[in-house]
């Protein structure tokens, strides 16, 4: 099962080293900043289309951040590689 918690880790730390923040970021994915809040703290899943507005807010395609997510799942869980 998808870890919300690392997800929203992943994005923030992603946000955190391109010196933006939520207010920032969430105005240009055009997300609310609340969600985008709920996102990092791990309380909501980014759909899909969300997902791919913080990927293109953040300059990045989307499968760098799904490998990231993926690298941080295996480090975390290491019985579900």
């Amino acid at each position: 099962m998808l870890d919300a918690m690392i997800v929203g880790k992943v994005i923030q730390r992603f946000r955190e080293e391109k010196a933006l923040s939520q207010e920032v970021l969430s105005g240009l994915a055009d997300i609310g900043r609340t969600h985008l809040s709920a996102i990092e703290r791990g309380t909501r899943k980014p759909t899909l289309e969300t997902f791919f507005r913080i990927c293109e807010a953040l300059d990045m395609r989307p499968s760098i951040l799904l490998a990231a997510i993926e690298d941080e799942i295996a480090r975390n869980h290491p019985d579900k590689k």
